[in-house]
């Protein structure tokens, strides 16, 4: 069975989005937001789709918008 939410762009390209602050969140998402190379709000970064990115978009999901 297929998931929809992950295999929607198998092998393509991300958008992320921040949309939230992650000035009062764990200091744990504040690295994620960091790594994804999130820097500021309404800042938007093009990835590779791929289980790594989909893991740490997943932990910050409350702070991010995914296209």
């Amino acid at each position: 069975m297929a998931n929809q939410r992950t295999d929607a762009n198998a092998g393509g390209i991300v958008k992320v989005t921040l949309v939230k602050s992650p000035i009062c969140a764990p200091k744990s998402q504040k690295g994620v937001v960091k790594s994804l190379g999130l820097r500021r709000i309404r800042h938007t970064v093009e990835l590779k789709d791929s289980s790594e990115v989909r893991g740490m978009i997943h932990k910050v999901r409350h702070l991010v918008v995914v296209e």
